[in-house]
């Protein structure tokens, strides 16, 4: 990858495939510093002039891709750091544990899975002080709401103290979040910088041009996000879009979305999602954190400040409170008002057909992730085991949705699934169940302009590739498609195109082409 540069005057693109809805045979594309100013086929580039002239020898350009809901500090750790998302084994991950221990003093590590370990037991607190000669750790679950920490980070957090608490180690709820944000407050200043710099980097060589960051008090802390964006104001790199799921004040502060990650449930891997009927595999409906009254409060002051706000919702019963709360919103200030502000749902994966109409009704965005059904998914897999095959099968309903009109973006919630649009765009349309798949076009968008629609940013033409529309794109190196439409999207079955310049309103992010 080059360094990113400062903006070219006019550029030339031809002899490649432009993904664009105004003219299926593109092949050229013209774009004047921040601007696209035409696309057209390479006959008729033959008249035009540029300050510099690009063949692309068939390669694609598409929109820029957007990551819609993403923890930038912890991908980045991850990148730079322990992650265990490929431990087949708890030894594996104890092993990798004990190495990474070897070069840091206090230890972050994500992405166990025990669902995945042929004996599937966490790592307990006793195991993490014998790898590290009892050194703080903190071990993230994959999904982000649970952790495994040792005894000294126990100590220093007071997690005991906390509900969520078990002494073999294991904390969620209060306790959870008591230790993440004590080990994160151990973080130093350069290692801040180091992650945001790795994730932004790693972002803008797959063709990603913005991230949606998902901080709170519980996630990650208002220092950190004022941090992050002051670092993307004065480094080049993918845009960020902060949201913050604390307290309004410090988002008016901030200058932020108030919303994001606001938990009205957890995860279905920690068993605590809130479900209306309980869980296949345990006796009880998950953890419901908020109830519909507290969603009409939050929903009421977000429109009063002139603020876009969404909530953490995975269970049916999670999503049916934020419903009821947006409904309860709506009586007092007009279901247009509600509907103005765009509102999210992130996640949202138990939608049922009776809650597509609501959520329509209210021009809500569901912020999905399609890797969480590629990698759940299925009749074997965790979602079956925790839901029971009936309700795992009707997990994550694109295409309703899609006919609905409701918006979708994509995202990763890296680092709990690895940042990859292609591969979001692939699961999507190769959903477990056929009934909820897309379209590639359907797929495209929701990684494209389904991003930059959920931050309120549609209106300035963000996502597609047009004539008077932001030169936002990414270019594609891919395997042969002679057999198809030249201009086709990748297919699944082929090999992960690679990506060969992202450009962010001109400014050039990542670049291998020159």
């Amino acid at each position: 990858m080059t360094t990113p540069t400062t903006r070219h005057r006019t550029v030339l693109y031809r002899g490649g495939h432009i993904h664009t809805p105004t003219n299926p045979t593109a092949t050229a594309m013209l774009t004047d510093t921040t601007t696209i100013t035409w696309i057209g086929t390479d006959d008729d580039a033959a008249t035009l002039h540029a300050d510099t002239i690009l063949t692309l020898d068939g390669a694609l350009i598409t929109p820029a891709f957007v990551d819609a809901h993403i923890h930038t500090t912890a991908t980045g750790l991850a990148l730079t750091g322990l992650d265990l998302s490929t431990a087949p084994t708890r030894t594996h991950a104890l092993d990798a544990l004990a190495h990474h221990h070897r070069r840091h003093t206090t230890v972050f590590g994500t992405g166990w899975d025990e669902t995945r370990w042929p004996d599937p037991t966490p790592p307990t607190a006793t195991e993490l002080d014998r790898a590290t000669d009892g050194a703080a750790v903190y071990l993230a679950r994959v999904d982000g709401h649970t952790a495994v920490i040792s005894t000294a980070l126990a100590a220093a957090a007071r997690a005991a103290h906390h509900p969520g608490w078990h002494p073999d180690g294991r904390v969620t709820g209060d306790a959870h979040h008591t230790a993440r944000r004590t080990a994160d407050a151990t973080l130093l200043p350069s290692q801040r910088r180091d992650a945001w710099q790795a994730t932004r980097t790693h972002a803008a060589t797959l063709g990603i041009a913005a991230l949606h960051e998902m901080a709170g008090p519980d996630v990650s802390s208002a220092d950190d996000l004022a941090g992050l964006l002051a670092h993307a104001a004065t480094t080049p790199g993918p845009h960020i879009t902060g949201y913050w799921a604390g307290d309004l004040p410090t988002a008016l502060d901030l200058d932020v979305a108030w919303g994001g990650d606001i938990f009205v449930d957890g995860s279905l891997g920690s068993h605590t999602a809130a479900l209306h009927t309980p869980y296949t595999d345990a006796p009880h409906h998950g953890t419901l954190h908020l109830d519909s009254h507290t969603i009409r409060d939050i929903v009421l002051a977000a429109t009063h400040a002139r603020r876009q706000t969404g909530f953490h919702t995975i269970g049916d019963a999670a999503i049916t409170t934020v419903l009821d709360g947006l409904d309860a919103a709506a009586t007092t200030l007009g279901r247009g008002r509600i509907a103005a502000g765009r509102h999210r749902l992130e996640h949202a994966e138990m939608i049922t057909p009776t809650q597509v109409a609501r959520i329509a009704a209210h021009n809500l965005v569901i912020s999905t992730q399609p890797a969480f059904d590629a990698r759940w998914g299925g009749p074997h897999a965790m979602y079956a085991t925790r839901l029971g095959p009936t309700r795992a099968q009707a997990t994550n309903p694109y295409a309703a949705l899609a006919r609905a009109g409701i918006t979708l973006a994509f995202g990763s919630d890296a680092p709990v699934t690895p940042l990859d649009p292609w591969g979001a765009i692939h699961a999507a349309t190769g959903h477990h169940n056929p009934a909820a798949r897309l379209t590639p076009h359907a797929a495209l968008l929701a990684a494209t302009r389904g991003g930059w629609r959920a931050a309120h940013a549609a209106h300035d033409g963000h996502g597609i590739l047009a004539p008077g529309h932001p030169a936002t794109y990414a270019i594609w190196d891919r395997p042969d498609t002679t057999a198809r439409h030249p201009g086709a999207l990748p297919d699944p079955h082929e090999p992960t195109p690679t990506c060969r310049r992202t450009v962010l309103r001109g400014q050039i992010l990542h670049d291998t082409l020159t």
